[in-house]
C-alpha cells in the first residue's frame, strides 16, 4: 500500500477557555477579601479602573449590565447607599455637585444623628497640643498597639536569665513556641542546633516555664497542666496519678482513676473540678495574626407580604468604575507610536471586562440565593428541624445554571437570616428516608433531633444508639444504628457510657 499526502478540511466545534473566561469563574468563588484584593490589584495598574464611592443607583440601572436581578416573589434587591460600579462617564462639575464640600456647622444641636455632646468633643480635642489642626488626628494612633505572646515572654527573660548565652537559647525556645504556648521541638535538638549542652537547655526551659501565662513552654498537654498546678502548690502524689491518666479522663473511667489517685468519690470530684479550672492553651489569649471578620455577601429578613427580602450586603459589592472622561481626554491628545493607543484600548477592554464580570457574578449570586431561600422557606420560619434536603443540581436545574457554577458560587459565601449566619454550603444536605414513606429528612435536621435528645437525657436514663434509632423511628425517621454512631461521633459527642459516667460525676460536683 502508498503512502501520498491529500488535503482535506474538517469543520468541529470546541469549547476554548479564553483567560477573561477563566478569570470570570474565578471571581464567582473568591471571597469578599479576595476580590478586594484583586480589585485593587486591577485599579492599580489600569489607569482607567477607580474607586466609586456610589450614586444610589442598581444593578438595573448600570449601562451594559444585562439582564436584571430576580424580582420575584421573594422580592430581592440591592439596598445599597450607591453602585458597587458605575461605567458612566460623570463629569467633574456632576461629581462636585454629589460632594457635600459644606464643613460648616457640622455638629449642631438639633441635628438628630449626633450626640448632643459632640461641640464638647470637638473643644476637648482642639484643647490638646495641636488640637487646632484637628485633621492631624487619628483615633488609631490612641489605640494601645497589641502584644503577641512571643513580645510577652520577651519581656519577661531579662528578668530571669542574665547570660548572653542564656538570652539566646531562651529567645530560640520562644521561637519555637505554637499559638497555643506549646514548645515544638526537642531539647537536645536545640542543644545541637545552638552548640550548647543539653543540661543548660534544660535548666533554661525549666525557668522559662516559671512565665506568664502559667503553663507556657510545655511540650505536652500533661506537662502543661502540670506547670499550672505546681505553681498553685496543688501537684501532690494524688494529682500526679490523675495526669498520668489523661486518657482515662477522657473516657470518663472515674472508677479506675479513683483507685490509681487512692481517693474517695469527693476527692476525685475536687481534683475534676481543679483541672477544669486550668487552661490547656495558654498561648491562645494573645493575638497571634489577623483574624478576618466574616461578612454576609446575602441579608434575609421578612417581608411586609410575608415573603422574605433577599439582598446583596452593600457592604461586599465592589465600588469601580470606568474613567471614560480620561479616556476620551488621552485619546485626543497625539500619541507619538502605536503602542499608547493600543496600550489605551487594552486597558478600557479589561475595565469593561472587569464591570462586566462584577455585574455578572452579583446577579449570579443573587439568583442561587434567591432559589436557596425559596426551597428552605420552612427552615426560616420553623427552624432546623424543617431543613430540607436539597443538592446542587436542584438549585441549578431551577435557575438553569451548571451544578459548577452554583458549586463557585456557594464557596465561601455566607448568608444573614432572621435563624442566624451561615454559609451556603449549609443549605445543602443529603436525603434521608422518612419511616412513614413521607418527604425525605436533611441530614442535618436529623443531627439536630439528635443533639436535642441526648441534651434532654438525664443521668439514670441515658440513652444508646439503639435508644435513639427507635425515638427517631418513631419521628419519622428511617436511620442505622451505625449512621447514629458516625453523627454522633461527627458532633464530638461521647458514647452513652461515658456520657453516664461524666453526667454522675457532674450530678456529684453539683451536689459538693
Amino acid at each position: 500500500m502508498a503512502l501520498s499526502a491529500s488535503l482535506f478540511l474538517r469543520q468541529s466545534q470546541s469549547l476554548v477557555m479564553t483567560p477573561q473566561l477563566m478569570q470570570s469563574i474565578q471571581l464567582l468563588q473568591m471571597t469578599h477579601f479576595e476580590l478586594n484584593q484583586f480589585i485593587a490589584q486591577e485599579v492599580e495598574k489600569n489607569p482607567l479602573l477607580e474607586f466609586s464611592a456610589g450614586n444610589g443607583e442598581t444593578i438595573g440601572d448600570m449601562p451594559e449590565s444585562g439582564d436584571s436581578a430576580p424580582t420575584e416573589e421573594f422580592s430581592p434587591s440591592i439596598d445599597a447607599d450607591g453602585d458597587w460600579f458605575d461605567n458612566g462617564s460623570a463629569q467633574p462639575e456632576q461629581l462636585s455637585e454629589r460632594l457635600d464640600a459644606d464643613f460648616e456647622n457640622v455638629f449642631q444641636d438639633d441635628a438628630p444623628q449626633r450626640r448632643p455632646d459632640a461641640p464638647e468633643l470637638l473643644s476637648q480635642w482642639k484643647s490638646m497640643p495641636g488640637g487646632e489642626a484637628a485633621d492631624a488626628y487619628d483615633l488609631d494612633d490612641f489605640v494601645a498597639g497589641t502584644v503577641t505572646l512571643r513580645e510577652h515572654l520577651s519581656q519577661q527573660i531579662p528578668f530571669v536569665l542574665t547570660r548572653p548565652a542564656d538570652h539566646l537559647i531562651a529567645q530560640h525556645l520562644t521561637d519555637l513556641l505554637d499559638d497555643n504556648g506549646y514548645l515544638q521541638g526537642e531539647v537536645d535538638d536545640v542543644a545541637d542546633r545552638l552548640g550548647a549542652h543539653p543540661a543548660d537547655v534544660e535548666r533554661i526551659l525549666a525557668s522559662l516555664q516559671t512565665f506568664d501565662p502559667p503553663g507556657v513552654y510545655a511540650r505536652s498537654l500533661r506537662e502543661c497542666l502540670s506547670i499550672q498546678l505546681k505553681q498553685k502548690d496543688r501537684l501532690d502524689p494524688a494529682m500526679q496519678a490523675l495526669l498520668a491518666h489523661l486518657e482515662l479522663l477522657a473516657k470518663r473511667d472515674f472508677a479506675t482513676l479513683r483507685k490509681l489517685c487512692g481517693v474517695d468519690d469527693e476527692d476525685l470530684v475536687d481534683m475534676l473540678a481543679e483541672i477544669r479550672a486550668l487552661n490547656p492553651r495558654p498561648g491562645t489569649a494573645f493575638q497571634s495574626g489577623t483574624i478576618e471578620t466574616v461578612v454576609p455577601d446575602i441579608v434575609v429578613r421578612a417581608g411586609n407580604d410575608g415573603g422574605w427580602l433577599v439582598e446583596l450586603n452593600p457592604d461586599t459589592l465592589p465600588r469601580v468604575l470606568v474613567n471614560q472622561t480620561y479616556f476620551q481626554t488621552v485619546s485626543k491628545k497625539p500619541v507619538r507610536e502605536g503602542e499608547d493607543q493600543n496600550f489605551l484600548s487594552e486597558c478600557l477592554q479589561n475595565a469593561n471586562w472587569l464591570t462586566r464580570s462584577l455585574d455578572q457574578r452579583a446577579k449570579t449570586i443573587m439568583k442561587v440565593a434567591t432559589e436557596i431561600v425559596r426551597q428552605q422557606d420552612a427552615f426560616l420560619v420553623h427552624g432546623v428541624d424543617h431543613l430540607r434536603p436539597l443538592n446542587l443540581k436542584t438549585v441549578a436545574d431551577a435557575i438553569k445554571m451548571h451544578e459548577s457554577t452554583v458549586s463557585r458560587v456557594t464557596s465561601n459565601k455566607y448568608m444573614l437570616t432572621p435563624r442566624g449566619l451561615f454559609e451556603l454550603k449549609y443549605f445543602f444536605t443529603v436525603s434521608i428516608n422518612s419511616a412513614e414513606g413521607g418527604d425525605s429528612h436533611s441530614a442535618e435536621a436529623v443531627r439536630h433531633r439528635i443533639r436535642m435528645l441526648i441534651e434532654k437525657e438525664s443521668p439514670d436514663a441515658v440513652l444508646s444508639d439503639d435508644d435513639i434509632v427507635l425515638s427517631l423511628k418513631n419521628g419519622g425517621v428511617e436511620l442505622a444504628r451505625r449512621t447514629v454512631a458516625k453523627y454522633r461521633e461527627a458532633m464530638n459527642i461521647p458514647s452513652s457510657v461515658q456520657r453516664r459516667r461524666e453526667k454522675k460525676a457532674r450530678a456529684k460536683l453539683a451536689a459538693c
